[in-house]
């Protein structure tokens, strides 16, 4: 792997990309992008130079490689977080943003703040950002005075996201149902998608009451 290579890498994970996306634009299998990564400090502790030396040293010596660099202390918790966030279909970025605005103090960042502090670009914040109010897991507030906005993580954002999940859930429920009824309810496809409507509108339903008992006894 070229020291190119592993720029194009630094820049895709700065970026939010996944393992996946990086190897696609590398053409390069993703297990060679994972296993890259991870020998050389991980996600966040991941530097192009210090990659390719450490490689040219490694091939010198003729020793293999660690399974996994140390990381800096207090890091590989958020690190963890991350990954767990990712394997379950988050974008990295959306996850970073996400997690930066969890450890905050109050909960509140401005864009300008989440910039700097990740060291992204603004436009890979925007996205993120969109993302999270869309599902429910940030709130968005207007500052008059300074005409920016702050991005809000609370108590309620939890509810919030169960509510959004369970709406789309029920609302593919109701695709499925429709569909069923146009494929006809006495053929074998018509009733594989109204049992399949039926299934999702029951455990979107029970979701949506079951996050409002919690949310009145926690209240």
């Amino acid at each position: 792997m070229t020291q190119q290579d592993r720029q194009r890498i630094a820049a895709g994970l700065a970026d939010g990309l996944s393992y996946a996306e990086i190897a696609r634009r590398l053409d390069r299998p993703t297990s060679t992008i994972s296993r890259e990564v991870g020998r050389n400090g991980g996600p966040g502790g991941y530097r192009p130079q210090q990659a390719h030396q450490a490689t040219v040293q490694r091939a010198r010596r003729g020793t293999p490689a660690p399974p996994r660099a140390a990381r800096a202390p207090g890091g590989t918790m958020e690190e963890e977080i991350i990954e767990m966030a990712v394997r379950t279909g988050l974008p990295r970025m959306t996850a970073r943003v996400h997690l930066d605005l969890l450890l905050s103090e109050d909960g509140r960042r401005t864009a300008a703040e989440l910039t700097r502090r990740l060291k992204v670009s603004p436009a890979s914040v925007s996205v993120a950002v969109n993302y999270l109010v869309q599902q429910g897991y940030v709130r968005r507030e207007r500052d008059p005075q300074r005409r920016r906005d702050i991005y809000v993580v609370d108590d309620d954002a939890w509810y919030h996201s169960i509510v959004i999940s369970s709406r789309q859930t029920l609302e593919a429920a109701q695709a499925a149902m429709t569909a069923a009824e146009t494929f006809g309810l006495d053929g074998p496809v018509g009733q594989r998608l109204a049992r399949g409507g039926a299934f999702l509108e029951r455990v979107s339903l029970d979701m949506m009451e079951s996050a409002d008992r919690c949310r009145a006894l926690l209240a």
